[in-house]
């Protein structure tokens, strides 16, 4: 189960490095947990540098080994993992928390969680993955070039890390099932939830200033716009991506 096996540090400079250096080194099992008190390089989409506090936010990363898992087929990883993230913040009482494409995990319009998912393929399929989550907790909510906030801020009270991690593994261990079995549910759910549906919103396209209407997202990971005039095409991080908010 996801969470059975804890690996606990100090400092680090990124628990996704530190998990994949482990995993060329040794056979670790699906599920391990590698947490750090300290991040001092963590890394999000795109390279962008993840800052968290001391002891005050998440920063763990997840081994995961998805059995016969296609490549072509590994955005469902991420579905589970922002869901997992934003069904342990309602639990908690965290209003309006959505998961803005691909996954980042809001409340309203500022950032809350930030994902990394590493994958090594083999055969066509995922042999394993890193999955990197950092979550504002109790700080500030400081992450370079985002609106941002932190747990606390939104709740307007300190809360527990430890509690908030048992809750959120346990939620990464049931969504983790579901992405197994009922997968069709998870992508509803993940449809459901997705940040900015049905609303035009700025974007860049090719890296030129659009309007678009993100509508869902395909079995590739690829979000489906409406475009001003009426075409609806899908596309991947390569060439979309949300404009200033």
């Amino acid at each position: 189960m996801i969470g059975s096996a804890r690996i606990e540090l100090a400092t680090v400079d990124s628990t996704n490095k530190h998990a994949a250096d482990l995993l060329h080194l040794t056979e670790v099992q699906h599920g391990t947990v590698i947490l750090a008190r300290e991040q001092t390089f963590g890394r999000g989409q795109r390279d962008r540098p993840w800052r968290s506090q001391p002891g005050l936010d998440l920063t763990f990363s997840v081994v995961l080994r998805p059995d016969g898992l296609d490549a072509g087929h590994q955005f469902v990883l991420a579905q589970f993992a922002a869901l997992a993230v934003r069904d342990a913040l309602q639990r908690i009482g965290v209003p309006d928390v959505m998961v803005k494409w691909p996954n980042d995990v809001l409340v309203g319009p500022r950032k809350v969680a930030g994902i990394l998912i590493q994958n090594e393929l083999q055969g066509g399929r995922v042999r394993h993955s890193v999955l990197g989550i950092g979550l504002n907790v109790n700080s500030d909510g400081d992450v370079d070039g985002a609106l941002a906030t932190s747990v606390r801020l939104e709740l307007g009270r300190t809360v527990d890390p430890e509690a908030l991690l048992t809750g959120l593994l346990d939620r990464l261990e049931l969504r983790w099932r579901q992405a197994l079995g009922h997968r069709a549910g998870l992508e509803a759910d993940y449809r459901d939830a997705l940040w900015g549906r049905g609303r035009w919103l700025p974007m860049e396209l090719d890296g030129a200033p659009i309007e678009a209407r993100p509508l869902e997202v395909d079995a590739e990971g690829r979000l489906l716009v409406e475009l001003q005039g009426g075409a609806v095409a899908p596309f991947g991080l390569d060439r979309l991506r949300f404009g200033p908010r």
